[in-house]
């Protein structure tokens, strides 16, 4: 295992969701070509199973292998998840469209929703949703 690089500047307190998937290193990847993640932190194991901090913007997120030793499922498993990922955007339209092209499923397109928002919806290959929006400017 590498050891980590030390840290130069105050640790900042911070929540960032890790979900969990099947099929790790896929996903890392996906990610990356989806959303245009970037890869901040990277654990592999021998088995494949990988543990990685991703960011999109200034958001981190995390991806780890299911491990149902350790009570962490993916959607695959449960057969939905309990959350979803909202992604913020200058564009909406081209991040869906670049996660679709990436593997994403369309769920709902990307429209302007009377409560202010041009949002979207998609699904991952590991069964998370994201929803890809931004609000509309005040008329």
């Amino acid at each position: 295992m590498a050891k980590p690089a030390a840290r130069s500047k105050k640790l900042r307190t911070s929540l960032a969701p890790m979900l969990s998937v099947r099929r790790g290193a896929s996903a890392v990847e996906f990610y990356k070509e989806a959303f245009e993640a970037r890869e901040l932190f990277k654990l592999a194991s021998e088995d494949g199973s990988v543990v990685a901090q991703l960011a999109v913007g200034e958001s981190d997120f995390w991806v780890s292998d299911e491990s149902p030793t350790h009570q962490n499922f993916s959607p695959e498993t449960l057969g939905g998840s309990s959350a979803r990922m909202v992604l913020v955007v200058d564009d909406p339209d081209g991040m869906y469209e670049r996660a679709t092209k990436a593997g994403a499923s369309a769920i709902s397109p990307v429209t302007d929703q009377p409560y202010g928002w041009r949002v979207g919806r998609v699904a991952d290959p590991y069964g998370h949703h994201w929803e890809i929006g931004k609000p509309l400017p005040n008329k």
